[in-house]
């Protein structure tokens, strides 16, 4: 089931399993995966996308290695909240995760969640461009999971 609402998410989640975010790219989905006290998000892979298939392969290898109960990928908004072409893509990304595992998934707002990765990551690490571009994606993932596992705890 996909819903934009975090308290019917909450609410779909089965007991001590991790959660598995997404920041999705057309060239790269970069994950990263909570713990089992949904405390915090850690940064794990990043996908170079070829298939929907082989993209499947890769996150059922993930879902059966880490305990997975559900996912959260970044939709990423327009500023004033209105949804563009990637957005629907996020949204048929979705659907098909959806179909093929059938467990409880969140779209999160992602507004600026990769600038903000990105310009953590040169002011505060000083990192370098081609460094930066290996690790932003499963960091932006780590940064959108981290929000939802955040809010999660005000519920």
């Amino acid at each position: 089931m996909i819903t934009n609402n975090l308290k019917e998410f909450k609410s779909l989640l089965s007991p001590k399993t991790s959660l598995l975010g997404f920041d999705f790219g057309a060239k790269r989905l970069g994950l990263a995966v909570s713990d089992l006290l949904l405390m915090t998000a850690n940064p794990i892979k990043i996908i170079h996308r070829q298939t929907l298939q082989k993209d499947l392969v890769a996150i059922k290898e993930l879902v059966a290695d880490r305990s997975i109960g559900g996912f959260v990928c970044g939709l990423p908004l327009q500023m004033d909240g209105s949804e563009g072409q990637t957005a629907k893509e996020v949204r048929l990304f979705a659907a098909q995760i959806d179909q093929a595992f059938n467990l409880p998934f969140l779209l999160w707002d992602e507004r600026l969640s990769s600038k903000a990765v990105e310009s953590f990551l040169i002011k505060e690490i000083d990192m370098s461009r081609s460094k930066r571009k290996q690790i932003l994606d499963a960091n932006a993932a780590a940064y959108i999971l981290q929000g939802v596992l955040d809010a999660l705890k005000y519920l």
